[in-house]
């Protein structure tokens, strides 16, 4: 299932009943919307105030999502050393955290012996991939949605191993 448009992350975790889970496999993400959080970090070595509140409206619909049952797993696979962006999002994940999302990180050595996809992903209750594509440079290209049982089988499986083998966000440290 490729459509012409994707719909809004807002449209399919409204849709969403049980699970959504998100495997990240980037050391870099060149997300414009996180450039002002990213440059504020390097200058002050944490998230400020402020730059969590440019985060609500993804802090929101986390609450939203988790208060009506829906488990939000995302697990992260990162080089050792972490990249600087790994640090960033490491100092936000609280965050996250608070919000509801349970969120696991997984050194990429540990992660050599899985079989895994080769794009990021968002998983809705078994039923609906969101693949995202990025560039070299880690800027967003596109967003792909998938509905073969056995890509979603695949996916499903690689997310778990990942997730049995990684350390939970309160005890990984960068």
């Amino acid at each position: 299932m490729k459509p012409s448009v994707v719909p809004p992350f807002s449209e399919l975790i409204a849709g969403c009943q049980r699970s959504a889970v998100h495997l990240e496999l980037r050391d870099s993400y060149g997300i414009a919307a996180e450039d002002e959080d990213f440059a504020e970090w390097r200058e002050l070595g944490e998230i400020s105030p402020a730059s969590a509140e440019r985060r609500r409206d993804w802090l929101d619909l986390v609450k939203e999502a988790t208060s009506r049952g829906v488990v939000m797993r995302r697990a992260r696979i990162v080089s050792v050393p972490v990249s600087e962006y790994i640090r960033y999002e490491h100092a936000g994940t609280h965050l996250n955290v608070q919000a509801g999302e349970l969120i696991r990180w997984l050194p990429r050595p540990e992660a050599a012996t899985l079989a895994l996809p080769g794009a990021d992903f968002w998983l809705f209750d078994d039923r609906l991939i969101r693949f995202g594509h990025f560039a070299g440079d880690g800027a967003f290209v596109s967003h792909e949605l998938n509905d073969d049982p056995q890509v979603i089988k695949m996916c499903a499986d690689a997310f778990e191993s990942v997730w049995d083998r990684s350390t939970p966000h309160e005890e990984y440290t960068v």
